[in-house]
């Protein structure tokens, strides 16, 4: 497997008075307690289906460079400025997506991701499904197994042997990579994207990624080696 591409995807929510009502009741039955029920409407980025996909950052290990696919007028593949060594796509949202399976079913890399098996991956096969994209590669290959995608999150809980839940940020941190964290985050997304604030949410998914991929480096020859499927160690 010649080229490894860390991705990450940014969902702006369906309002929720765009829900339909059977959903809503549906969604808020499902809440344990009443503070779940009032954070249920703000979060349907969450729910498979209820999101728009708006951003989906990629980042080549080998060759250290950014591809930003991000929802707007279609304009072909150009280099940009707001964040170094990267480039910009921009298309509605099928245009993206289909141009994300493209390069995932061209190139046929190591993914990987920080929870894209518990995330990312579903909600992009999903989604696709609803708007006629064929996914060219199954997201969640066999869980065991590190070759086709290599998720960070999996990693570091030892495929869920090991019970603590910690962030990118978390991780990012003591392994001495720039923290991803800027001014937007995953729970704003929607609130920006209403308020025009697009690039700001491609900017914060690029460098998400990016922060993944430099994540994957560190522990490359360390940590993967352990895990079926990993890259021999140096």
């Amino acid at each position: 497997m010649s080229h490894t591409i860390a991705f990450d995807i940014e969902v702006a929510g369906f309002p929720w008075e765009e829900v339909d009502e059977i959903t809503r009741g549906y969604l808020l039955n499902r809440a344990r307690d009443e503070t779940e029920r009032e954070a249920v409407s703000e979060r349907t980025a969450l729910f498979p289906g209820l999101g728009k996909v708006i951003a989906i950052g990629l980042w080549n290990v080998e060759a250290s460079r950014g591809l930003l696919l991000l929802e707007g007028e279609s304009t072909p593949q150009r280099e940009w400025e707001k964040v170094q060594h990267s480039d910009i796509q921009r298309g509605d949202e099928q245009e993206i997506l289909e141009r994300f399976w493209e390069i995932v079913g061209n190139k046929r890399p190591r993914l990987v991701s920080y929870n894209g098996r518990g995330y990312d991956g579903p909600i992009l096969m999903i989604r696709s499904a609803q708007l006629g994209v064929k996914p060219t590669s199954n997201l969640l290959p066999y869980r065991y197994d590190i070759a086709q995608h290599c998720d960070l999150f999996d990693v570091f809980s030892f495929q869920g042997a090991y019970r603590e839940r910690l962030n990118l940020d978390y991780w990012c941190r003591r392994f001495d990579v720039e923290s991803p964290k800027g001014s937007i985050d995953g729970s704003q997304v929607a609130r920006a994207y209403r308020q025009g604030k697009i690039e700001d949410i491609g900017e914060y998914c690029l460098r998400d990624v990016r922060a993944t991929a430099e994540l994957y480096e560190k522990v490359a020859g360390t940590l993967l080696p352990l895990f079926k499927g990993g890259p021999a160690a140096s």
